[in-house]
């Protein structure tokens, strides 16, 4: 398995321009929380307490995937993604109009705000060269704020080494 490193420096080379990461801190909440409330909807109560969707298990199978990458940025997705999961879950329990408006609408307009972002890079996004993208994302976009807050430098550090620093926007790079 890749390190933390590895996966943030490989998907921050699609992700330098500054435009198109903040793109990415409006658009990726708004597509995790669209996943979780269409795949909330189809739920077992498997006791009185516990009701397990298909959402709990995606959520729980990245978790994992987070918390083998880094412990302290896992510990601080898992919490998100529980979030996630528990907004879902509030959107999933409306009407099935309400809960496929929200569900599919989050989903398209997070996408649309992410392919705006990516115009402004003048790249694809990551997951079309590494389906691995699509989870390692919303890690990306938590990371670049604990960056801005000064924490985890040393990652910072190793990641811009292999993907270069965050540019201002004044240029595009060739897709």
């Amino acid at each position: 398995m890749k390190s933390l490193v590895d996966q943030l420096g490989q998907y921050a080379v699609y992700h330098r321009d500054l435009r198109n990461i903040v793109s990415h801190l409006i658009g990726i909440p708004m597509i995790v929380v669209a996943v979780a409330t269409l795949l909330a909807r189809p739920s077992f109560d498997m006791s009185a307490a516990l009701t397990l969707s298909p959402a709990m298990l995606v959520a729980a199978a990245v978790a994992i995937f987070y918390l083998r990458l880094d412990i302290r940025l896992g510990i601080l997705m898992t919490v998100l993604l529980a979030l996630s999961v528990w907004a879902g879950k509030l959107l999933a329990t409306q009407s099935t109009g309400l809960w496929l408006a929200w569900g599919l609408g989050l989903f398209f307009v997070g996408w649309v705000i992410q392919f705006i972002g990516h115009y402004f890079e003048g790249s694809k996004p990551a997951f079309v060269d590494d389906v691995i993208g699509l989870a390692v994302g919303p890690l990306f976009i938590v990371a670049e704020l604990a960056f801005f807050l000064g924490l985890r430098d040393p990652v910072r550090r190793a990641m811009e080494e292999r993907a270069g620093p965050i540019r201002s926007g004044a240029s595009k790079r060739p897709v």
